[in-house]
């Protein structure tokens, strides 16, 4: 997206970035996506738009919200590394252990970049999967289609949380803070419309999200 668009210098990504179901909505649901947050307002931009489908809705921003993730991080690769984040944490008090119920079924510590390696590849696999995120305009959802996009955007949310606690002072440095924070405002606006985070998963960073929600 232009308006969350970085400086040259950190244009890149963790991963190639997705784009929205070809077959689907998806460019002209984006193309909404991108006026609203044009034109500064995050509430509105966050509505489902009149008359859309909610699953479609849900789809094309948990592709955005994912690209804006894979942006984010793809600037502090080289400052999280596994001898600097050797576990996945958001401060001392909350740690993320790596499962995805497939190749991985008991939850393993692992370093924070192996944590966000393992888990965009899981979000990726998903995307790709038309069982779950249809490509061809009329295909059906999964019935519990809103649970994978939950379990997504917590997990979303954990990469947010180590950034805040452990790379804050990094993306200062490298005056990428004002994006760091429209990102993370929009995200919680998005989470909070559709309630697809609980509560107490935003714990780790309970002050900065009452603050926004309350704006």
């Amino acid at each position: 997206m232009s308006l969350f668009g970085l400086g040259s210098r950190n244009q890149r990504t963790f991963r190639p970035k997705k784009n929205a179901p070809s077959g689907s909505k998806g460019a002209q649901l984006q193309k909404h996506i991108d006026v609203t947050l044009g034109s500064g307002n995050f509430r509105e931009a966050v509505r489902l738009p009149p008359g859309e489908d909610i699953n479609e809705w849900l789809a094309v921003n948990t592709v955005d919200f994912f690209n804006q993730v894979n942006i984010l991080y793809g600037t502090l690769t080289e400052f999280c590394t596994p001898s600097d984040c050797p576990s996945m944490t958001a401060g001392p008090t909350y740690k993320y252990r790596w499962a995805d119920g497939v190749t991985i079924k008991n939850p393993i510590e692992v370093s924070a970049p192996k944590y966000v390696e393992y888990l965009m590849d899981w979000i990726e696999v998903q995307l790709d999967d038309e069982s779950i995120f249809p490509q061809k305009l009329g295909a059906p959802f999964p019935p519990n289609f809103r649970d994978f996009v939950k379990t997504i955007f917590k997990r979303l949310f954990r990469v947010y949380a180590h950034i805040y606690h452990s790379h804050f002072q990094k993306i200062v440095s490298l005056k990428e803070e004002a994006h760091l924070n429209t990102c993370f405002k929009h995200f919680v606006l998005f989470t909070w419309e559709f309630r697809l985070v609980e509560i107490a998963q935003l714990a780790p960073l309970h002050d900065l999200v009452e603050s926004i929600l309350q704006f």
